[in-house]
């Protein structure tokens, strides 16, 4: 017998135990005589004095063949000493054959009858036969028995077991065992502390009748010694643990089966929650896609603007929460797919339509339409601004035009040569020569609103149809008003010989007065032309213009006054020599008043022109401090956006710490990250006051409110990504076994070989990110720890850790690789064993079991899941739990 059994008791521990209580051998005498007999009445048998009655060893070989289910050696039938030695050493060389190591036990000692011995060897039957096995959460024998006791008896008052002495003299950790598994046979609430005897007593006589146990204890004994024998109490409590096995089996077996049900059911409420939200993204996007495409150009600029500010809540409201929902969404569905791996499970597929992959899709529509949206209405708000500012000009030369074309028409059609004076013949020749030259200066005004009525055509203005008729009228009239006047040109030359003296002095003043009336007309609609800028330096070309105009005020002056010089003299000279002034001069309807009126209007519009221009200086250097203030923030906001990137690429490789420590710095910079949601709101302000200015360029800076945006929401996926991966790796550490030191060592061969890799970028502000292993650095790192790779075998490992065939490897992947074969979880045939039990060894299970041995929840899971048992053995409503249990692993079909 070479091997030592831990609990055998050394020989003189024995000796000092009996020597120093006597009471204790009187205790395992009684014990141990009837643990034996409760195993040799099975053989119709019993002994009625320990020592004695094993002398012969034919009961003991006896005991040991009922104990063990084994044969022994067939006994000497001899009566003589040496036969009863003989049977006896084969009894004891059974129990070596089993792994105890018997210390100073002889078989002469037991033949003679030596008490000390007998009870020595049967104390190690006991430990052998009864206790030896019984081990709870991988602790000794004896430790396991007593855990198992502690376990069962804690949640009862006045119960408190620590030992299998002391803790057992009052008798209610034996009646809390019992009442424990069996409460119909004590009422636990009527015991007392203080009745210890008949406490004893009761748990006894209940074990006898209800559980088979026989009496092995005296109930006076042990509440009379100081400390009861723990070798006696162990043994008593022994039977009890083998008497409720079948109950601990099935606890067991239901408690593996309600973890593997609660896996299930978990699983399935992250796929509804998925489908779900899936769907009602998936619904956004449908509905939102036709707002953005439609392009119904508005008639008014007010309207467009409206628009424009919908569409920026759109961007500031409504779509920020939706790309929350898409990240989540992405992250629930990773978490979900390491959940299914880790627990053995198929992998979840969602509905048609409703993949990830739809869902970015769809998401990736969604942004091209809306880019196309917002340059749409840029666009449109900008034709508006030209085509507003044209109609305006349009009408205001109109108006000009038709102020001084009014009742032309009728003066040219004027026969009044007919009954004229020569003189005044004359006259009406010279006005008609003035008339003439007023309308050339004309022409280019007419040719002017020309011009504006086409451009409003080309950019589709919505009142193009008046605008046209409005021209038309003009142009039909200066045709007509051309025509006019050639025909009284003509009329005015047939009479002119008839007619011979002029003033000149008229003549010469209408010349003058015509021209500068011309000059000053121009100068006072240049005055009043509206204009549109949108620089400093555009308006800086205007006031430089002014300026130039306002250099030719004096020389106009000049001009000014040697005209109504001539006025002068005409007056002097009708002074003079006597001559009665009409007071009108037949050559010219201007008179030196209107010369003077106009005059000082065009004096009383260049400051106003003066005050209109520096008014749009100040708006235009407003605008340059918006673009200044808009560049200085993007270009800190941009950079940041990128350095976090870069960072947050480099933290879950650089850092040489735990999962934990990453998770914490990870969460560090997405706390930063959301602190920093400050800056790009103020950024989102700027820009908004920008486009309220109309300010659609900005030389300052590269980056654009769309670059920032885009990166932003880049920035906040790609944390919670990053942070999401964190978290299945720590899943996949915590389910797979895996120590942080292992994983530390994953994480550094996958870093040494992922060096060159940088095949997924990010192209928003130029970030890219590493973290993955293209086959042959993948290759390079298992030969490196020590893999015999051929092609056939590498390729079947290139199916798992790449089953989509991206041509990378990903950390999260090679994890799984390294971790897959070690890891220890539930199988569908360790369901079917738990189910096997439940059923007492039958091959279907009935509602009734299920509900007594599985919490309801549970149960009523199996219940609605579970098919008919079809098997003609089975009674009426049956349940097959076998293809139940298949199908939780995807096996099978319900």
């Amino acid at each position: 017998c070479d091997h030592e059994h831990q609990y055998m008791t050394p020989e003189d521990e024995w000796d000092r135990d009996l020597l120093l209580d006597p009471a204790w051998e009187k205790q395992q005498r009684k014990t141990f005589t009837a643990w034996c007999n409760s195993h040799l009445r099975k053989a119709g048998t019993q002994i009625e004095n320990i020592e004695d009655d094993f002398r012969n060893g034919l009961k003991l070989m006896l005991l040991l063949e009922v104990i063990s289910g084994e044969r022994l050696p067939k006994p000497d039938k001899g009566k003589m000493r040496f036969h009863k030695i003989a049977n006896v050493n084969k009894a004891l060389d059974f129990i070596c054959s089993k792994g105890v190591k018997l210390v100073s036990i002889g078989a002469e000692e037991i033949v003679d009858g030596n008490t000390k011995m007998t009870l020595g060897m049967i104390w190690t039957i006991i430990l052998r036969f009864a206790i030896q096995d019984i081990s709870v959460e991988e602790t000794s024998a004896k430790e396991g028995l007593l855990l198992w006791c502690q376990r069962k008896t804690a949640p009862y008052r006045n119960v408190n077991v620590q030992n299998f002495h002391i803790s057992w003299k009052d008798g209610l950790a034996l009646c809390a065992l019992i009442h424990r598994h069996r409460p119909d046979l004590i009422d636990y609430s009527k015991l007392k502390k203080d009745d210890p005897i008949g406490n004893l007593n009761t748990a006894f006589e209940v074990a006898e009748k209800y559980l088979d146990i026989p009496k092995m204890l005296d109930a006076e004994d042990i509440v009379n010694t100081p400390k009861p024998d723990e070798k006696a109490i162990m043994t008593y409590v022994s039977c009890f643990y083998h008497a409720f096995a079948g109950a601990e089996q099935a606890e067991t077996a239901a408690n593996r089966i309600c973890k593997v049900l609660a896996v299930n059911q978990e699983n399935e409420k992250l796929m509804e929650e998925y489908e779900k939200l899936a769907s009602e993204l998936l619904e956004w996007i449908r509905k939102t896609i036709p707002w953005l495409e439609n392009r119904t150009a508005e008639h008014h600029m007010r309207a467009m603007q409206q628009k424009l500010e919908d569409f920026r809540d759109y961007r500031r409201v409504h779509k920020p929460p939706r790309v929350q929902e898409k990240c989540q969404l992405e992250i629930n569905f990773n978490t979900l797919q390491t959940k299914l791996r880790l627990s053995n499970r198929p992998a979840f597929m969602p509905s048609e339509g409703k993949m990830v992959s739809d869902i970015a899709n769809a998401w990736k529509g969604l942004e091209q339409v809306e880019k196309g949206y917002e340059e749409w209405l840029l666009t449109e708000i900008r034709r508006l601004e030209r085509l507003d500012h044209l109609a305006e000009k349009f009408k205001q030369k109109c108006s000009l035009h038709q102020s001084w074309t009014s009742g032309k028409e009728e003066l040219l059609s004027m026969k009044d040569y007919e009954s004229a004076s020569l003189m005044e013949i004359r006259a009406l020749m010279r006005k008609h020569e003035a008339f003439e030259s007023d309308l050339a200066a004309h022409q280019d005004r007419v040719e002017q609103i020309a011009a504006i009525a086409q451009e409003l055509n080309e950019l589709d203005y919505h009142d193009a149809s008046s605008v046209n008729t409005r021209c038309q009228g003009i142009c039909d009239q200066w045709d007509n008003l051309g025509t006019l006047t050639q025909k009284r040109r003509d009329s005015l030359e047939r009479v002119e010989k008839l007619w011979e003296t002029i003033d000149q002095l008229y003549l010469e003043f209408a010349k003058r007065a015509a021209p500068f009336n011309n000059w000053m007309d121009g100068a006072m609609e240049d005055l009043q032309d509206m204009f549109i800028v949108h620089s400093t330096e555009e308006i800086h070309s205007l006031i430089t213009a002014h300026d130039q105009f306002k250099a030719t005020l004096p020389e106009a002056d000049k001009e000014r006054m040697a005209t109504m010089g001539i006025q002068s003299e005409i007056v002097k000279i009708a002074q003079t020599y006597g001559i009665k002034l009409s007071g009108v001069n037949p050559y010219t309807n201007l008179s030196p008043q209107d010369i003077t009126n106009k005059w000082e209007t065009v004096k009383h519009l260049v400051p106003l022109r003066d005050q209109m221009l520096q008014e749009e200086v100040a708006r235009q250097q407003a605008n340059e401090r918006l673009r200044r203030q808009f560049a200085a923030q993007a270009n800190i906001i941009g950079p940041w956006i990128q350095t976090k990137m870069e960072e947050i690429g480099h933290v879950s490789v650089d850092i040489a710490g735990s999962l934990e420590e990453q998770m914490n710095s990870l969460k560090q910079y997405e706390q930063n990250i959301i602190n920093y949601k400050c800056n790009i709101d103020k950024l989102e302000g700027d820009h908004q006051l920008s486009q309220e200015s109309l300010i659609f360029d900005n030389k300052h800076t590269n980056y654009t409110m769309e670059h920032i945006r885009v990166g932003w929401e880049q920035l906040l996926t790609t944390i919670a990504r990053t942070i999401n991966e964190v978290e299945n790796q720590i899943l996949t550490r915590d389910a797979k076994g895996i120590s942080q030191e292992q994983l530390n060592e994953f994480r550094a061969s996958f870093n040494h070989f992922d060096r060159v890799m940088k095949l997924k970028q990010f192209h928003v502000l130029g970030l890219k990110r590493n973290g993955m292993m293209d086959p042959d650095d993948f290759r390079a790192c298992l030969i490196s720890m020590g893999y015999d790779l051929g092609e056939v075998e590498f390729a079947r490992i290139m199916t798992l850790v790449d089953s989509n065939n991206t041509g990378v490897v990903t950390f999260q992947a090679f994890i799984d690789f390294m971790t897959r074969e070690t890891a220890e979880t539930d199988t569908a045939d360790q369901v079917m064993a738990s189910f096997k039990i439940l059923a007492s060894d039958k091959s279907y299970i009935t509602v009734d079991e299920l509900r007594r041995e599985l919490p309801p929840e549970q149960a009523e899971y199996c219940i609605s899941r579970m098919t008919r048992y079809i098997g003609a053995d089975g009674p009426a409503g049956a349940l097959d739990y076998i293809s139940f249990s298949s199908a939780l692993y995807g096996e099978s079909d319900l």
